[in-house]
């Protein structure tokens, strides 16, 4: 079957624009992201309408996957099976669909089968939790003063890595309050207080006298 034949072009249509964005995804200037849960602000909730919609878009994977690779996969996926149709009806009924009515049923039927396919597809990608970390898990790390030197009230800036080799830039003053950090000291960040942590030495980890 002709792929480029007017019946099949809503198909021929979504493999180019499937294609169009793989380019974009490759170049990084299609990082959209959508959150099918937090954005959808609907006041349908009343009559079970959102729990409504929250089943639609779960049967179709809207939300499983980033968007971009959501919309490439159902493009795809609707090009398939377009030309699917149309190919059994060519062979069934010795012509293919018009081609509004096989864009339409293609429609139809590719969206749970866009959900099918993002299931297991969803279950093997890393979630944004694996990389992502909060702040807090900074303290106890290794960091070394960056910028400036630091005393009591006066945060230097410092470079600390992440479990995951991420790099984060953080304010730091020292956890004694006579001693100084200069630039370049290698730190232990021990704890923190909003914006700022403070730090000791690598050579010298007691964080108080003892008893």
């Amino acid at each position: 079957m002709n792929l480029l034949a007017d019946y099949n072009l809503p198909f021929a249509a979504a493999l180019v624009l499937m294609l169009v964005l793989a380019l974009l995804q490759l170049i990084g200037l299609g990082d959209f992201e959508i959150d099918a849960d937090g954005d959808i602000d609907l006041a349908a909730d009343a009559d079970g309408g959102l729990g409504m919609i929250d089943g639609m878009l779960s049967i179709i994977g809207f939300g499983r996957l980033p968007l971009m690779m959501w919309l490439a996969l159902e493009l795809a996926i609707f090009a398939g099976v377009g030309v699917g149709i149309q190919s059994l009806a060519q062979n069934i009924l010795g012509a293919p669909l018009d081609v509004w009515l096989g864009g339409l049923a293609a429609g139809v039927l590719s969206l749970p089968v866009t959900g099918l396919v993002s299931r297991p597809i969803a279950a093997v990608m890393p979630k944004d939790e694996t990389t992502a970390v909060s702040t807090d898990t900074l303290v106890g790390h290794r960091a070394r003063i960056a910028t400036g030197t630091a005393r009591q009230g006066y945060a230097a800036r410092a470079q600390v890595k992440d479990r995951f080799g991420m790099t984060h830039h953080v304010m730091v003053e020292p956890h004694d309050g006579s001693a100084e950090l200069a630039e370049g000291d290698e730190i232990l960040l021990v704890r923190r207080e909003g914006e700022t942590f403070f730090a000791v030495e690598v050579q010298d980890r007691r964080l108080a006298p003892a008893d």
